[in-house]
């Protein structure tokens, strides 16, 4: 998966978490989101995986 596609499945996440929950603010989704990338930054350092390694196991899930 590129990050282009990983992109636009953060967008339908993001789509579909604001029709849920409809009190979610842009802000609330981009900390979100944010805490993500920090998640992945951590596994890169436990684990000496690449970031597109790492992503394509989140992907295959």
């Amino acid at each position: 998966m590129n990050s282009d596609q990983l992109e636009g499945k953060w967008k339908q996440i993001k789509g579909a978490f604001k029709q849920k929950y409809g009190e979610l603010s842009d802000d609330d989704l981009t900390f979100a989101e944010g805490k993500f990338d920090e998640f992945v930054g951590k596994l890169q350092e436990k684990t000496g995986k690449t970031k597109e390694e790492l992503k394509k196991e989140i992907d295959n899930w």
